[in-house]
């Protein structure tokens, strides 16, 4: 049962606008829509594709895939 007045956040992916995302860190999310990884750090946005091996790639124009 859910507490009274606590507020669930519903964190949308920025890239596909999904509601498939998933926390996997402290502050570090994954959608299972467009497979990215991201987080968010003093307002904004950082991208992470997955590669092969489970390493995370920084995007580095993370404004044009938005």
């Amino acid at each position: 049962m859910k507490n009274k007045g606590v507020i669930d956040l519903i964190t949308r992916c920025p890239i596909c606008r999904g509601l498939q995302v998933g926390k996997v860190g402290s502050d570090q999310y994954y959608c299972w829509n467009c497979f990215m990884e991201f987080n968010y750090n003093r307002g904004k946005v950082n991208l992470y594709e997955v590669a092969e091996d489970g390493t995370l790639i920084a995007m580095e124009r993370s404004s044009e895939l938005m």
